[in-house]
């Protein structure tokens, strides 16, 4: 039995215990159905030795191996990560266009009695559906964006937030990036479509009647893109700016980007490109505090020489609204916990 979605609301919503992702593992890495479990049923290797010989020798061929193959592999499935499940479970299973693999795998668990349905089109009509809630249309929803100087703890004030009630969008979370020339982060950016599937799923649990605070980001985020759709609702919003002391900022950054001043080689490997922008006596002053193992005098002069000049630039070009600011004298916990009732308390105020 196939089941149809029309839009991704429909997918989100779904009614079904567990969604099954039958692909192999590299296609499930890339990107799948937020919430899915991947139960292959060809492995990576096996997919591709299927797939030459349907191109290179006989369809039929790779039709009949393949078929040993992923009856092989079910089996095991139901035997080990399958074995728990009552006879009234009801899964939702998928392949890549909703074809073989998941119509062999959904009629098994049938025939022992489990009410498992395949999406119509498979993971192909839910990247459509994906593709249409972020790059077709308007989004319902309102944001607001929070704004600063790098350093002033916007994303740490991000989950404060969320603790009093607000609805957050953390960009850089789903991106698995700290939005800057330091950014990255060890774990490794998602794909795109990973980044656009954990996008979609954030939203979706969004009440469109209140606002969103959103972390003012560029563009992109490390490697990955917003989608046109958020970016045109970022661009639309309000801004609350958050303001603070270039030493407390410098005490923040030493603080947050720990692990990347650790490895001063390292460090000066990613700023080295800077020098074509900053000028070679920037670059040997930094390289000088980093030999000096004085991280907040580096983020002070990194503040100061890089990151202040084009946050300037960069709003000049943007041109906000900036609804209301923010002015913090300190950015330890006490600091933070003071400005996220600040700012709730102006949302809700707004709101009212």
């Amino acid at each position: 039995m196939k089941r149809r979605f029309q839009t991704y609301y429909d997918i989100a919503a779904h009614c079904f215990d567990a969604i099954i992702d039958v692909r192999s593992p590299a296609e499930f890495a890339e990107d799948h159905v937020p919430g899915a479990i991947n139960l292959p049923v060809l492995d990576n290797a096996e997919r591709a030795r299927v797939g030459t010989i349907y191109k290179q020798d006989s369809p039929f061929r790779a039709r009949k191996i393949g078929a040993a193959l992923v009856f092989r592999n079910a089996a095991l499935h139901i035997e080990n990560r399958l074995a728990g499940h009552d006879g009234g479970w009801r899964p939702l299973v998928y392949c890549w266009r909703g074809g073989q693999r998941s119509g062999a795998f959904t009629w098994m668990l049938r025939e022992i009695g489990w009410r498992a349905e395949v999406i119509e089109g498979g993971y192909k009509t839910y990247r459509r559906l994906v593709s249409q809630r972020l790059y077709e249309g308007r989004l319902a929803h309102r944001f607001v964006q929070i704004g600063g100087h790098t350093g002033t703890a916007k994303t740490a004030l991000l989950p404060r937030l969320a603790a009093r009630g607000v609805q957050v969008l953390d960009l850089e979370g789903l991106a698995r990036h700290r939005g800057s020339l330091l950014g990255g982060l060890s774990v490794g950016q998602p794909s795109q479509k990973g980044f656009e599937s954990a996008l979609a799923a954030a939203l979706a649990r969004f009440d469109p009647e209140r606002p969103v605070v959103v972390e003012a980001e560029s563009s992109k985020i490390g490697s990955v893109n917003l989608p046109p759709a958020v970016w045109a609702a970022m661009r639309r919003a309000p801004w609350l700016m958050v303001e603070a002391p270039i030493e407390a900022r410098a005490r923040y950054l030493a603080h947050a980007y720990e692990d990347v001043l650790a490895d001063g080689v390292a460090l000066k490997d990613r700023l080295a490109p800077l020098r074509h922008f900053r000028g070679s006596a920037v670059i040997e002053k930094w390289s000088s505090l980093i030999d000096a193992g004085d991280p907040v005098a580096l983020c002070h002069a990194l503040a100061e020489d890089h990151y202040d000049p084009a946050y300037a630039k960069s709003l000049q070009a943007v041109a906000p609204e900036i609804a209301v600011r923010f002015s913090l004298s300190g950015l330890g916990a006490d600091d933070l916990d003071r400005a996220a009732d600040d700012v709730a308390a102006w949302l809700q105020a707004k709101a009212t």
